[in-house]
């Protein structure tokens, strides 16, 4: 644990060294106070969890809900308008079902593999460019805009509107200051609405046009379900597989005998995507949580309405869990991660981000064989926010 304290000697462990390195201040607390009291930057509190058996539990405890209506006063996330909350981040029960239901349908094993082909054609003709300039920025140049492009076809999303969504969304995520997060909540809303009416006027076979016809000839959510719902797809398939390609190719870099192995034998590499979506998932933190009555976990006692912050990233490298916990495994069996979360709120787009993963790097492994990093490591920089961990930037050459 590091040593920053509040003037009530409550933690505030989300300093420059957690940003510089959160697995190894998560590490400490996870020995020594499994579930501790904090403060996150911006002085509210919370409970953090970080040790795998509690996180677990934690994730199928219904008394920890997701509808901000239960908070009291503590860290609460993102203040966003209504028009963009009302998604699966933000409701519990019959709600979220009703909700999931709708979503689930774009994201089932046949739909996402037919998007195979798909999905390799994009991977393909970032990665050709990357070859034939000798390098580029990996996040920029492939990482980014791979995703980008599946999830934006899915949606029926224009090309100009994804590129200006995916800026949006960056600012979003780590703004320096309250106006500036201000400005790219609003921005964001407005491109919804427009791409909303767009696909209203013309409805095509995408997503959002199916979505549209849920909510104007069914009735089976309202206008600002409809929009959050959008935004949730497009901002979490986009921003989660972006830093995970990037994260992961980093990882693959420093480690030159298993990116070797698994170029001599590809069949290695579906093991190695789920060791990579274990060690360097982007989000460290699970969407926060709030206690609906007065519970006991890990031997602490959390209050009604409190906030209850699920360290993945912790319980992902507990070694109770995971032998020789940070070190990548494609041998590892039968320890199953809590990459994509656990229990009724588990990811709906597991799926298709494994299939994007797999491409990814398989592409990359084929087709830029001599791929290295053109910066030493030190000066690779993260995004400030200690909600997730990720790569600015990857320059790499080839």
């Amino acid at each position: 644990m590091t040593d920053q304290h509040d003037t009530d000697g409550v933690p505030m462990p989300f300093d420059t060294t957690y940003l510089a390195d959160p697995h190894a201040a998560l590490a400490r607390l996870r020995e020594v106070e499994p579930v501790t009291r904090v403060r996150v930057p911006d002085g509210s509190p919370a409970w953090l969890v970080t040790r795998d058996a509690e996180v677990r539990a934690a994730l199928t405890d219904p008394r920890l809900a997701l509808n901000k209506a239960h908070s009291d006063g503590g860290y609460a996330g993102f203040a966003l308008p209504p028009a963009l909350d009302a998604n699966l981040l933000n409701r519990d029960g019959q709600d979220h079902a009703r909700l999931r239901r709708l979503a689930a349908g774009a994201f089932g094993p046949r739909r996402v593999e037919a998007l195979h082909g798909r999905v390799r054609e994009v991977a393909e003709s970032l990665a050709d460019p990357l070859a034939a300039r000798g390098g580029g920025d990996l996040i920029a140049d492939y990482a980014a805009p791979l995703p980008l492009t599946v999830i934006g076809e899915l949606l029926g999303v224009p090309q100009a509107q994804r590129d200006h969504f995916a800026a949006q969304t960056r600012v979003m995520l780590a703004p320096t200051d309250r106006e500036q997060l201000a400005g790219a909540v609003a921005g964001i809303h407005r491109l919804l609405l427009e791409l909303i009416a767009r696909r209203r006027d013309e409805p095509g076979e995408d997503l959002l046009s199916a979505w549209i016809g849920a909510r104007d000839r069914d009735d089976r959510l309202d206008e600002d379900e409809l929009v959050s719902l959008a935004f949730l797809v497009l901002w979490a398939g986009i921003e989660n597989v972006t830093h995970l390609i990037g994260n992961g190719t980093l990882a693959l870099l420093r480690d030159p005998e298993l990116t070797a192995a698994v170029r001599a034998d590809p069949g290695m590499l579906a093991d190695v995507v789920e060791e990579l979506l274990r060690l360097v998932h982007p989000n460290t933190l699970a969407i926060r949580r709030f206690a609906t009555c007065d519970l006991e976990l890990g031997g602490a006692r959390i209050r009604h309405g409190e906030t209850v912050l699920l360290a993945l990233a912790s319980a992902n490298r507990d070694p109770d869990r995971f032998t020789d916990p940070d070190r990548i495994d494609p041998r590892r069996a039968g320890a199953e991660h809590l990459a994509f979360g656990h229990g009724p709120h588990y990811c709906l787009g597991a799926g298709l981000a494994r299939l994007e993963l797999h491409i990814a790097f398989d592409t990359l492994l084929r087709q830029l064989p001599g791929l290295r990093l053109a910066v030493p490591e030190t000066e690779l920089r993260r995004r400030a926010s200690f909600r997730s961990h990720d790569l600015e930037s990857l320059p790499v050459s080839v």
